[in-house]
């Protein structure tokens, strides 16, 4: 009977110190979800570092991003939660780049557009 107690004392023990861990970022965790309204389908998306421009691979693969749609776009390198989004549009293939998104704070981002001026704008949450 001594034995068992102790088996659960210990339990209970690594429990309750497995509770008060500080929680970290785990990957998935930058994961957010991509809103298009520019305006114009979206062919391409890529992520950079703030102000780095080393885009790396299109989040978007073979699919489109039509007007008005959306996508969760997977990211889990937390230790650079600042980036940028650039996006090629379907139609044209010209880009344009919207800067400095904390991706371990938001969960969703509409992207906006005018092409006539160039001028970008989002809404984050």
């Amino acid at each position: 009977m001594r034995k068992l107690f102790s088996s659960l004392f210990l339990a209970g023990t690594v429990c309750a110190a497995a509770l008060m861990t500080p929680v970290t970022a785990n990957a998935g965790d930058a994961d957010f979800t991509l809103i298009n309204r520019t305006g114009y389908a979206i062919a391409e998306v890529y992520l950079a570092p703030a102000n780095q421009k080393n885009w790396g691979r299109d989040r978007l693969g073979r699919n489109v991003l039509d007007h008005g749609r959306s996508k969760l776009i997977t990211f889990a390198d937390s230790a650079n939660c600042m980036q940028d989004i650039q996006v090629v549009f379907d139609d044209d293939g010209s880009s344009s780049v919207w800067e400095d998104f904390d991706l371990c704070e938001l969960h969703k981002i509409t992207l906006r557009y005018n092409r006539k001026t160039g001028v970008v704008s989002a809404d984050a949450e």
